[in-house]
């Protein structure tokens, strides 16, 4: 099948190399030159396991091709694919311009019948805005727009499909070869077709593909994310009463997610979740909530004890050394919001390195993959030093703190911990170590949840 993906970005890139993966013959568009130039010199511009061995040979093979020239991506795909930026306005709500772009970028170039399908993540009501951007295109051309199931002589036809996308950073090549579902909005047979042709590869072991209306398909998104989210929230804040209490949250997790109601994912208290989905996706779908004048109170909740937890690592540090941290330098062992990934949108880290250079202190971080982008986040300053490994991150700190979860964080050698930190005082906003097995060693330690 031919298939033009819109935006090669994290969503557009993943999935049009899974789909070339797949045997499909995939376009890429972008208007970003610097962007498809990269692509095309054999990089890639994005940090994601396995993505750019995927790339690169289907680019070998002929199946997956980069351009920025939208007549030529429209002409070549049957499949129109969306999977451009949706970022937070300033009242939270997706700003779609980029995806309104593109529909009229379709609509301008069309000359036959094309399945457009949004796989950006966007709000209940954007298919409809699709529509009729790409109808006002067609009608400026004169052209007839046909019913995509009879056809009209002389007219060109088009379908508006929801496909959300389900991956998560650090896991996406995975996720796009073995979902759990796949979710599609459709109106009419043909685009289903289409669709079901697309996906047949997915449906030899089970029928993981689910049909819905279009509105249903464009929820279930948000839904999802906001629910993870809520689960998120809520074990921090339990976290936190078990401080309170003297209660440990990780006995608390394994009674409860033992329940197979519950159940284990996504319900690991920490110091916050950021990235670029979860708070975005929150904030749209309050906002969309607010626009019918249904206040979601519950995610109200789950964002402002997520904006809060954000600080919880600071708090501790300040409670140990003083609100005065001139003087004070600590290690900081994680930059991206999350393992396997070098996204630093909204990460907790952000919110603790502020923090501390706003009291006077100084860090320095190791981060496996993301220090090139804290470096373009922050240039060179005097308060932020990079170490090459995370022993050297400890040489004449006062405290290490820890804000992800990499792999390569879980066993450390406490004696060079102990050794090279001026006190051996650890901030473990991840729950990585069992608190009894480090302060057994002479170390103190200040988890999330589990101090009594």
């Amino acid at each position: 099948m031919k298939i033009t993906v819109i935006g090669s970005g994290y969503v557009g890139l993943v999935s049009g190399a899974c789909l070339a993966e797949l045997g499909n013959d995939v376009v890429c568009l972008d208007v970003d030159p610097k962007k498809i130039d990269i692509l095309n010199s054999g990089g890639v511009p994005i940090y994601e396991p396995g993505l750019e061995e995927v790339i690169k040979s289907n680019v070998a093979a002929g199946r997956l091709r980069f351009t920025t020239d939208v007549n030529e991506s429209v002409a070549h795909g049957l499949v129109q694919m969306i999977a451009v930026g949706t970022p937070s306005g300033e009242d939270g709500s997706a700003d779609l311009q980029y995806v309104i772009a593109a529909a009229r970028s379709i609509g301008r170039a069309m000359t036959e019948y094309k399945v457009i399908v949004d796989k950006s993540t966007v709000p209940v009501g954007t298919a409809d805005k699709v529509k009729q951007a790409v109808q006002e295109e067609l009608d400026k051309r004169g052209i007839l727009s046909p019913s995509p199931d009879k056809g009209r002589l002389g007219g060109v036809g088009f379908s508006v499909v929801s496909n959300p996308e389900f991956l998560k950073e650090g896991a996406a090549i995975d996720d796009f070869n073995r979902p759990d579902r796949i979710v599609v909005g459709a109106e009419d047979e043909r685009a289903i077709k289409v669709m079901r042709e697309m996906y047949a590869p997915f449906q030899r072991n089970h029928d993981r593909l689910m049909v819905m209306d279009i509105k249903s398909a464009e929820l279930t998104k948000y839904a999802a994310n906001a629910m993870l989210a809520t689960r998120i929230s809520f074990m921090n804040e339990l976290a936190n009463l078990a401080e309170k209490v003297g209660a440990d949250i990780e006995h608390v997790r394994k009674g409860i997610g033992s329940d197979q109601r519950i159940g284990y994912h996504f319900l690991y208290a920490g110091c916050g979740y950021g990235g670029s989905c979860f708070p975005k996706d929150v904030r749209a779908l309050k906002r969309t909530a607010e626009e019918y004048g249904l206040p979601l109170r519950v995610l109200e909740a789950v964002e402002e004890v997520n904006d809060a937890q954000k600080s919880v690592l600071l708090h501790k540090i300040t409670r140990r050394f003083g609100d005065n941290l001139k003087g004070k330098h600590f290690a900081l062992w994680g930059l991206a919001f999350k393992p396997g990934t070098d996204d630093m949108r909204e990460a907790t880290s952000r919110v603790v390195m502020e923090g501390l250079w706003a009291k006077g202190a100084t860090v320095t971080a190791y981060d496996p993959v993301a220090m090139k982008e804290a470096q373009h986040i922050y240039g060179e300053r005097a308060e932020l030093r990079y170490a090459e490994n995370p022993k050297d991150a400890l040489h004449e700190a006062d405290a290490l703190v820890i804000v992800t979860e990499w792999k390569a964080f879980k066993s450390p050698d406490f004696n060079i911990i102990k050794a090279r930190l001026k006190q051996p005082v650890i901030f473990d906003g991840r729950n990585l170590f069992e608190p009894s097995d480090i302060k057994a060693l002479g170390i103190e330690y200040h988890g999330i949840g589990r101090e009594g």
